[in-house]
């Protein structure tokens, strides 16, 4: 038995099937998930913003990580800030066919925060609503008959780090594969850290291996979830549980890598 239920077909793989001599194989179909934005100050890229508006980035990031896992994408735009324009893009996400709902803003708390009610008024059960992580405090995850939904948040570091911790665990589950979770390791840290407090903390770390092969990282200075400039220079996210004592320069940490 060389090649087994739950794994990903790599060019390898898909070689090594067609010289055992089996013409076709059996496999689960690619997850669909659906990326609707939410937010009056979201303009598109290559527009000039106004006062009071931002160019719109996370759709971008979610749909790559979500097609690098093997999904398929829709993209459903950006809603106003109103519970019609929300509902409308909801139902728009199951006329799709999408197995996942990602909503990305309107997550937290507030007036116009109105993801989660347009969830619960089209029938959504949620799960859960905010986790005790940083970033991504205000996230929010439940079902929709057969579609689930994960809302996240707005500030693009919190959307990334919340999609790369949940939604793609979930998009290999319905992919049926073996292997879900991501895969720990350990490093060495770079510099001193504070202790820390009741959330799980994950910090984008630069990565570097020294002459004697221990890796080591080392924690960018500045941790806010708007800067995207850091988490594209990122090369892990350094774990932090909740409590942990200050550590200084040179001591162990776990480590989880980030896509390249």
């Amino acid at each position: 038995m060389l090649l087994t239920a739950g794994s990903r077909l790599s060019d390898r793989a898909l070689s090594l099937a067609a010289a055992m001599n089996y013409p076709e194989l059996a496999v689960r179909r690619r997850p669909k998930v659906a990326v609707l934005a939410t937010g009056d100050e979201l303009v598109m890229p290559g527009s000039r913003p106004g006062p009071g508006q931002i160019v719109y980035s996370n759709g971008y990031a979610l749909r790559a990580l979500a097609r690098a896992e093997g999904a398929e994408t829709v993209d459903l735009g950006v809603a106003a800030d109103t519970v019609e324009a929300t509902t409308a893009g909801i139902r728009r996400a199951r006329e799709s066919g999408a197995d996942i709902l990602i909503t990305t803003g309107g997550a937290s708390v507030g007036d116009h925060d109105l993801v989660k009610q347009s969830l619960e008024a089209e029938g959504v059960k949620m799960a859960f609503w905010r986790i005790a992580m940083r970033p991504g405090k205000p996230m929010m995850h439940g079902r929709l008959g057969a579609m689930r939904v994960i809302g996240l948040p707005g500030n693009p570091v919190s959307s990334y780090v919340c999609a790369f911790l949940f939604l793609v665990p979930l998009i290999r589950a319905l992919s049926g594969r073996k292997v879900i979770h991501h895969v720990r390791a350990s490093a060495l840290l770079g510099r001193d850290l504070a202790a820390n407090d009741q959330r799980e903390d994950y910090l984008r770390a630069r990565l570097e291996e020294r002459e004697d092969g221990a890796l080591i990282a080392t924690p960018v200075m500045q941790q806010d979830s708007s800067l995207l400039g850091n988490l594209a220079a990122a090369r892990a996210l350094l774990v932090r549980p909740p409590f942990a004592p200050a550590a200084p320069k040179g001591s162990e940490c776990e480590i989880l890598t980030l896509p390249e």
